[in-house]
């Protein structure tokens, strides 16, 4: 067995012609990122929800942005300056911060396994629908959250390793880490706290976690956390709302039992089929000479998988929670495929091995496919969605009806002022949906002002099909004499469909400045 300070080897049976693959995951996720990268700028200049919340909350620096914690759109920002407010800088950010996700849980893996065990086990983040289809398509936060729990699991597993020896620069870099996840969802305090108490539960992870330099971890995290977490204590009901709302709080205890199961199931299920497809009863059948797992490690995953249950039935029986959405599930489980394998290490020299790489691979390549032709589904079923709305062509449209490219931008949607902040980086855009503001007439005329007192133009614009049927008469209630204003309507045909398919309508009044 592998002494504590010397990570386990790779298997010699393992060791032809897949030492560099296995040992440098960090080029092969590259490859997958740029290809989803590559793919993204292809299919379409449109925004999905997220992508577009993003594009108009970096319009500026905010301690806080509503029901999300900062840190993406801190970070989104930096990539905007770099790169300018669009679809390149939306998937440069998302796919590298899930290369990092896959990284921070390959080095996770490595303090116990070899190197083809800790592949797999980075690899199965893609086999968890939240990680492998959501976040690839949005769920930005989710895909931050999801990376700091893995840079934390290496940090804290690392430090147990080295119990006995100074790890100054881990606590340090493990307070960031924690800052980190506080800063990108809020869900992560509960992965944490259950993980430490597994930890800490345990005398010899406990000598380890309170050894030299323990206090760098709590000072580096609050100090990072702060700033944000002054303005959440004076926004709390802001912060909250919308995540209690989406909880769906009712007293009907069968409803949150069967929904917390079915959602857990829904993240792990997939591996573990693929899984069990590849290894079949090695998970249970271990050969007289299979190596022992460190004696720590079955009580730490075993208390934190009980902890993590007990909190969550704890939000079914006492605070009535009713829904649970995998993407929030998806930082607690994350590293469960981690603790599978830790627990039975034999496997990392199994001759079934191949298997598993071959499928997840498979797995992996048909998901980047998927997300390639998801634009031409629409042509198959007739149902549009974002990818195939015209961005390019209503921009020039708009152009060609005046719009100077400037004057501020009051959409009836956050999908299309994020998608025209785009085609217009040097216009600011406003979210005047009923969903981002109930008083839609004060959001319409706040923002008419703001571009009257910036000596701009100003065009108010909507979907057609994706607003509410009563958003203009509240948009124009408190413009003087909107009833005299010309109002443009613009027949686009969508991207990516059948021909013949009913065009995609916009209607707008685009005022030039005085």
């Amino acid at each position: 067995m592998p002494s504590a300070s010397t990570p386990p080897a790779l298997p010699p049976d393992a060791n032809r012609g897949w030492n560099t693959f296995y040992a440098r995951p960090l080029p092969w996720l590259l490859a997958l990122a740029a290809a989803h990268v590559a793919v993204r700028l292809a299919i379409s200049p449109s925004l999905k929800w997220d992508e577009a919340q993003q594009i108009l909350w970096t319009q500026q620096l905010a301690l806080g942005y509503g029901a999300q914690p900062p840190l993406y759109t801190w970070l989104q920002w930096g990539f905007n300056q770099a790169f300018g407010p669009g679809v390149l800088a939306l998937a440069l950010l998302k796919h590298a911060l899930i290369a990092l996700t896959c990284v921070f849980l390959w080095l996770a893996a490595r303090q116990l396994l070899g190197r083809r065990a800790a592949w797999w086990a980075a690899s199965s983040l893609f086999l968890m629908p939240p990680f492998g289809w959501d976040a690839i398509n949005d769920r930005p936060h989710t895909v931050l959250v999801t990376a700091m729990t893995c840079a934390a699991w290496w940090l804290l597993l690392r430090i147990v390793r080295r119990a006995g020896r100074d790890c100054w620069r881990e606590f340090a870099a493990l307070g960031l880490a924690c800052g980190g996840g506080m800063l990108a969802k809020y869900n992560f305090a509960l992965m944490l706290a259950a993980l430490l108490a597994a930890l800490l539960s345990v005398r010899q992870a406990r000598r380890a976690l309170l050894g030299p330099g323990w206090w760098l971890a709590p000072l580096t995290g609050l100090a990072a956390f702060a700033p944000h977490g002054w303005w959440l204590l004076s926004h709390w009901d802001e912060a909250t709302a919308a995540t209690l709302e989406k909880m769906h709080v009712a007293p009907r205890l069968g409803a949150g039992l069967l929904d917390l199961f079915t959602t857990a199931a829904g993240v792990l299920l997939p591996w573990a089929l693929v899984a069990l497809a590849a290894f079949d009863n090695g998970w249970w059948r271990r050969p007289d000479t299979a190596p022992e797992s460190p004696a720590w490690l079955r009580p730490v995953f075993g208390r934190y998988l009980a902890l993590l249950a007990a909190a969550l039935l704890a939000m079914v029986l006492a605070a009535h929670v009713t829904v649970f959405r995998n993407h929030w599930m998806l930082p607690l489980l994350a590293p469960a495929p981690l603790m599978a394998l830790a627990l039975r290490p034999e496997l990392d020299a199994s001759a079934r091995g191949k298997r598993m790489t071959a499928l997840t691979l498979a797995l992996i390549i048909t998901l980047l496919a998927a997300v390639a032709t998801r634009p031409w589904v629409a042509y198959i079923d007739g149902k549009v969605q974002p990818a195939n709305y015209p961005a390019a062509q209503l921009a020039q449209a708009l152009q060609n009806a005046g719009y100077d490219g400037r004057g501020r931008i009051i959409a009836a949607d956050n999908q299309l002022a994020g998608t025209l902040r785009t085609r217009f980086p040097g216009a600011r855009a406003a979210d005047c949906s009923q969903r981002a503001s109930r008083a839609v007439a004060s959001c319409v005329a706040h923002n008419v002002q703001l571009a009257a007192n910036a000596g701009q133009g100003w065009l108010v614009i909507s979907h057609t099909g994706q607003t509410e049927p009563d958003w203009w008469s509240q948009a124009l209630e408190r413009i003087p004499d909107s009833g005299a204003l010309p109002r443009g309507k613009l027949h686009l045909p969508f991207r990516m469909v059948r021909p013949g398919h009913a065009p995609d309508s916009y209607d707008f009044i685009w005022q030039p400045a005085p």
